[in-house]
């Protein structure tokens, strides 16, 4: 398994504009949706983790605030565009095939541990195109282009031994990304059968191109979908994301509130308006 091994004392600058200090920790959260005035309102930041880079992932001016040395992880196919950019081009991209991982190490010089932090991310599968002519004709025309979902699993590993299978998940969370309910995503309960899955993030709202008014392609799940992912991952707790951002969303969060009391699954799920937070513990015992 490949790794990136990231010094929690000193990270380096992720922007541009350099901000002279970071706040050691995230401040709380805004109820915006648009950028902070400057990336030193925020905590910093270790790396880059993307699906695509469409607008709504990465969009123009997080692309143009990024150092080029920042670490990304992210697909094939946009390695490629980040990395044929000229003098401009992002120097540190990782790409990772569906069910590849990376490790994150997050290194500290003061840990006394023999264990350290440290973040598996794997690359799942997604489908922005359903099977069938439409599928055939996008592999032709490339007009909407390749996506993907992530395991991302917090834990630690053996303090840099660099021995394969040493990392200890303490808490994974699964972000389905901007995908459709296709054959790809069943065979996620099967490869992770004997692991929980604490957390599902769940990209819904129906995504339609070019417009909900004039709905030719939907390219994110729906209600009813996410209803029939959430049955098949099965996690200990799901929070719906990526419904409301943008004009393109045909199917509200409305109806999926609506599918889960339906489907007895209430329990299930957690809703969060823009400044709420969802928290969380993970720990582990060091016998070191």
């Amino acid at each position: 398994m490949r790794r990136i091994v990231v010094d929690a004392e000193d990270p380096g600058e992720p922007t541009r504009d350099h901000p002279s200090k970071h706040p050691s920790k995230l401040r709380e959260a805004n109820e915006t949706k648009v950028h902070p005035k400057s990336s030193g309102e925020d905590g910093n930041i270790f790396f880059v983790g993307t699906a695509t880079t469409f607008m709504d992932h990465f969009d123009q001016k997080v692309e143009g605030s990024l150092t080029r040395d920042i670490p990304i992880i992210t697909t094939p196919h946009a390695k490629g565009c980040l990395e044929s950019k000229g003098d401009d081009s992002f120097t540190k991209v990782e790409a990772l095939d569906t069910y590849q991982s990376m490790l994150v190490e997050i290194k500290s010089n003061g840990a006394t541990s023999k264990k350290e932090p440290a973040i598996k991310v794997t690359a799942m599968p997604g489908e922005h195109v359903p099977p069938g002519p439409l599928s055939t004709a996008n592999d032709i025309l490339k007009a909407v282009p390749p996506t993907n979902g992530w395991m991302v699993e917090l834990g630690h590993t053996t303090q840099y031994h660099h021995v394969e299978g040493d990392f200890e998940t303490n808490y994974r969370i699964y972000i389905s990304g901007d995908t459709l309910m296709c054959d790809e995503l069943k065979e996620i309960p099967k490869i992770y059968a004997d692991q929980k899955i604490d957390l599902m993030l769940i990209h819904l709202g129906g995504t339609t191109i070019p417009s909900p008014h004039i709905p030719l392609l939907m390219v994110t799940m729906d209600a009813k979908q996410g209803i029939e992912l959430l049955k098949l991952v099965c996690p200990d707790m799901t929070i719906p994301i990526h419904y409301d951002d943008y004009d393109v969303f045909l199917s509200p969060l409305s109806d999926f509130k609506k599918a889960v009391e339906e489907a007895g699954l209430s329990s299930k799920v957690v809703y969060l308006d823009r400044k709420d937070q969802y928290k969380f513990k993970t720990t582990w015992t060091d016998s070191s």
